[in-house]
């Protein structure tokens, strides 16, 4: 590999990938270097894998992409000590193809989404640690692996390690991420038969649901458990934003292990036999802590730029996206033989047009909302248990008592702090 390519791609998750496909689909010369054994080795996410927006990256990919189950079935719900409330949605139209999600498992899906890319005329090698770019007359022009031949050189170099890209921190594209601008995930996956799966959730043969679970999942800090089916397992985790964990002395294994227990959530299990492990970390700085995304002959893409709305679950579709209009932009520098900063400033603009930047400007105030008002994952909830609690029990109280005692027991919230919380709600939504 002594020859210089049009562009190399550093990580072999969605967001590299699809900007390696693209490249190569354009007829550049283009290498993935990912540093774990295979595509998807090292990679981690929760599960859920939006169908149209891949759909327009894979045309088809329905028929041969590794895919677990449709998702029929979205649940929210609320974790007390002792109790669980929550919403469902399950629609006849998400049970019926074209399907709106599908659940996933990391490793087998980034396999074979590599094999796209190849399949276009990339190149994708494996066990390739990138340790540094390489710079000349103040552009980067290459990477390398720290090893006397392990250098590499390019035209462009695509950035897309991960969420604690240590290559964007070394070239000064952004700083290293602060605590509260970062959520640390664990999660587990857990092998059970799929009639067991299906009769516990209550789905129809083939089918899946997400659950998504607030409140005593985290022990009341900012972040949410999940549970997503798949053929044959079970993927559930659990995270908060990292600063939250330092400041509390949280754990987040202990608040995995602790979830599993809940007596709402370990039925679920119950039986299951845990095949899989792993942490992760996630950005969630948002639209207001985006780094610089472009540099002299190098752009940064998917986590390594912070491309994940954590209110909608998306990351994987955004992820790709931005591999996209990176590549798009490299195409356009090709064409002009320019990869200065000021021609691959057209990926920045790229994704303004987009709804990458339009869905994370939008959603930008909400997890600074949140946080400031940690009661809403700890008061809230045990109000909501006491006040459905005395509702739904029949012992011979009259229903005028009972809604008085409700009544009693949300007059005892403070009156200001109510209000507040409303409207800043309102102005969220505005």
């Amino acid at each position: 590999m002594d020859e210089a390519f049009d562009a190399i791609v550093v990580g072999a998750g969605p967001a590299g990938v699809t900007a390696a496909r693209e490249l190569a689909q354009a007829g550049l010369t283009v290498v993935v270097l990912e540093r774990g054994a295979f595509p998807g080795a090292k990679n981690v996410w929760g599960g859920i894998l939006y169908r149209e927006p891949t759909e327009a990256m894979l045309p088809g990919f329905e028929a041969q992409a590794p895919l677990e189950r449709p998702i029929v079935e979205q649940r929210y719900l609320l974790l007390t000590e002792d109790a669980m409330m929550g919403a469902t949605y399950r629609s006849q139209r998400f049970a019926t193809p074209p399907y709106n999600a599908y659940s996933v498992l990391r490793s087998p899906f980034d396999r074979w989404h590599a094999e796209t890319a190849e399949a276009a005329g990339a190149d994708v090698y494996s066990e390739f640690t990138v340790t540094d770019v390489v710079w000349e007359d103040g552009a980067v022009v290459g990477v390398t692996t720290g090893d006397p031949d392990g250098e590499l050189r390019a035209r462009c170099v695509v950035l897309a390690d991960g969420a604690n890209s240590l290559l964007a921190q070394k070239i000064g594209l952004h700083a290293e991420w602060e605590p509260l601008d970062q959520a640390l995930v664990a999660k587990e996956l857990i092998a059970l038969p799929a009639e067991k799966i299906e009769d516990r959730f209550a789905l129809e043969s083939g089918t899946g649901t997400a659950l998504e679970i607030f409140g005593e999942s985290t022990w009341g800090l900012l972040g949410y458990g999940f549970v997503y089916t798949n053929r044959e397992s079970i993927s559930i985790g659990t995270g908060a934003l990292l600063g939250d964990l330092i400041e509390s002395g949280r754990n987040v294994n202990d608040m995995l292990d602790r979830f599993k227990k809940h007596p709402s959530i370990a039925p679920l299990i119950q039986g299951g036999e845990t095949v899989e492990y792993s942490a992760h970390l996630i950005p969630e700085g948002g639209y207001d802590r985006l780094p610089r995304l472009y540099g002299d002959g190098v752009v940064v893409v998917g986590d390594a730029a912070g491309f994940v709305n954590p209110l909608n679950r998306e990351g994987v579709n955004l992820a790709m996206l931005s591999g996209k209009l990176a590549a798009q932009a490299i195409v356009e520098a090709k064409v002009a033989d320019d990869f200065s900063a000021a021609s691959l400033a057209r990926y920045r603009e790229l994704l303004a047009g987009s709804v990458v930047f339009a869905d994370l400007k939008k959603i930008r105030h909400v997890t600074p909302f949140a946080h400031a008002r940690p009661h809403l994952l700890r008061d809230y909830p045990q109000l909501l248990s006491a006040m459905l609690g005395e509702y739904l029990s029949v012992d011979g109280t009259p229903k005028g008592i009972k809604q008085k005692n409700m009544l009693g027991m949300a007059a005892r919230l403070p009156k200001k702090r109510l209000l507040g919380d409303l409207l800043g709600a309102r102005k969220l939504l505005g």
